[in-house]
Formats: structure tokens, sequence, C-alpha cells
């Protein structure tokens, strides 16, 4: 389950395992130099419209693709916050793919694989987790945040 995995958020905080229990989650590997970096208007979307409902998205800034997340976790976190209004949970910057691969992205790799096998190919690769905390889909880069909307009104309404 998610909340078997410790995640530190950008100000070096651990998330406290409790605020995810019970919730639809969104997991999304960001960048913020990246082609698809305005899909963090559409994720903090969906953050404000089911909040309320027990849904959560938490990004995880990576640099291993073409080195689009150069920023340190201070600056990324300001990034968000100025240019899209992010108010959902931001972690440091992690590794989601290799031998470095941080364990939360070991484990969701694991339960849902992609069209061309379990690594991440590219930034903004996202991971549904249902309420008992089980990924239950995984959707590609090019896959916008509005298209997910019937899918986590389907998990917050099991």
């Amino acid at each position: 389950m998610i909340t078997d995995f410790p995640i530190v958020l950008s100000n070096g905080q651990a998330l406290p395992s409790e605020d995810l229990q019970g919730k639809v989650i969104l997991v999304v590997n960001v960048a913020s130099k990246c082609g698809f970096t305005p899909q963090y208007q559409g994720l903090e979307e969906l953050y404000q419209r089911y909040r309320e409902q027990g849904f959560i998205v938490l990004a995880f800034p990576c640099n291993q693709f073409s080195q689009q997340e150069p920023g340190s976790d201070q600056e990324i976190q300001q990034f968000c916050e100025l240019n899209y209004g992010v108010s959902f949970p931001i972690s440091r910057k992690i590794e989601v793919k290799g031998l470095g691969a941080d364990p939360l992205y070991q484990w969701l790799t694991h339960e849902k694989k992609g069209l061309l096998g379990a690594s991440i190919k590219w930034n903004f690769t996202k991971f549904l987790i249902n309420r008992s905390g089980q990924v239950v889909a995984r959707f590609a880069p090019t896959k916008k945040p509005e298209q997910l909307a019937q899918a986590i009104e389907k998990l917050l309404s099991d």
C-alpha cells in the first residue's frame, strides 16, 4: 500500500501516512521545464474539485528525463505555487526509474506496468490509487488531468 512508503515533502517534512489513509490518490512524476508542465494547472483543478471528497494529488519532481527539473526542492515548490497556484503536496526531488528509483516508484511500476513495460518513460506519468491504497490505473503523460475526472469520480463513489 502507498502508506507503506515514507514521503518527504519539498520542505523536508515527512507527509504523515494518515494524510493518505482512505483517500483516492493521484501520483504524478513532474518537471518544471517539460512540454507537459502546463498539466500542473489541470492537476490543481482536479485537487480543488475533489479534495473535499477525499482526493489528493501527490507530485514527485524528477530530473531523469532530459534534465527538465534542474531546480532545488525550494525552487520547484516556488515555481509550482507562483506559476500554477499548486496547493497539493510536492515531494522532494526523487528518481523514478533505474537502480536509484525511489521505493514508492519501484512499487508503483511493479503494480501497474505501462504500454512499454514497467519503467517510467517520461514526466507526468500518472498512477491512480483507490481508497484501500492499491494502484488501479496508470496513465501516459499525454493523458490530460481533466481526462481522469471520470475515473476519479468512480473511485470516490466506491
